[in-house]
């Protein structure tokens, strides 16, 4: 396991998921990291799979608990396949064993296969990062800021599975919502700096979202760029009506305003002050007049 594997595991508050002791029931613990490239862990040692495929089928049976019926799971994953025996399921299989042999587990005692269904064995604890992003999301008050860090990608991104195209944007919407409210939240903290990274990775996912659009345009303000309040806010009124044929809403359109006339004060104290370290005030330049 790679050094940056091995902290996955160990527990961190920033991190926001870290697998759980196994209750004396429980035959070994199953940890799934589902956004981004699919990894599994078995009790910590990381279960490496060979193809697409492999990864495909412990990911649709750790998502669902109860057994899935062969034909079906075949047909979700070889979708031009159709119904019936199938090779490459069994090949798939065959993968998966080898790989949690190889992660130190018993496959007989993870996998239950027969011939017509797969599930996994009710006695192994399951633990993934999207369920604990859930989690975290639905905790009150909600732990944003850990549950961003858990998003290392859109939802099971490499694996090609058209069955999960709806949970991938259901998830991606909620990260999109916490990447706004984590914004707005360090902007009023005034941590500039973080606030201006959520807002400009909201943008990339989602240009038309004018609350991010809003965060930068408050941010240059305060730092007092009013060409970079002038251009944020030309990008918004470009996308909107080229997308949607709308205009900023009227709150957007005043905090613009206001943020033009913070950075043109916050250049007129930066003039002050040069000009009083320059020495030009004490010699009759103590105005400064800045367009």
């Amino acid at each position: 396991m790679t050094d940056a594997s091995a902290r996955l595991w160990e527990p961190s508050m920033s991190q926001g998921w870290a697998p759980r002791r196994d209750p004396p029931t429980v035959t070994g613990t199953l940890a799934v990291q589902m956004f981004g490239r699919f990894r599994a862990f078995w009790c910590g040692r990381e279960v490496v799979l060979e193809s697409r495929a492999a990864r495909a089928v412990l990911s649709l049976v750790t998502l669902r608990p109860r057994p899935w019926v062969r034909d079906a799971i075949t047909a979700e994953i070889w979708p031009d396949a159709g119904y019936g025996p199938s090779a490459r399921l069994r090949q798939a299989l065959w993968l998966v064993r080898k790989g949690l042999a190889r992660s130190g587990a018993d496959p007989a005692k993870v996998l239950d296969a027969d011939d017509d269904t797969i599930c996994l064995r009710p006695d192994i604890l399951v633990q993934s990062d999207v369920a604990r992003f859930d989690e975290l999301l639905r905790s009150r008050p909600p732990s944003l800021e850990a549950a961003l860090g858990l998003y290392g990608g859109d939802f099971a991104e490499d694996l090609g599975l058209e069955c999960l195209a709806a949970r991938r944007e259901h998830l991606s919407d909620l990260y999109e919502d916490a990447l706004a409210s984590v914004a707005q939240a360090r902007l009023a903290a005034g941590d500039l700096l973080s606030a201006q990274e959520a807002a400009i990775a909201l943008l990339e996912r989602d240009p038309l979202r004018e609350e991010a659009h809003a965060v930068l345009i408050e941010v240059y303000g305060r730092i007092g760029s009013r060409s970079q309040v002038d251009r944020q806010y030309r990008r918004l009124t470009a996308v909107l009506a080229t997308e949607l044929d709308a205009v900023p809403l009227a709150e957007t359109r005043v905090s613009y305003l206001i943020a033009l006339a913070r950075a043109r004060a916050r250049s007129v104290d930066v003039a002050v002050v040069l000009a009083k370290e320059s020495g030009l005030a004490g010699r009759g330049y103590g105005s400064v007049t800045v367009s």
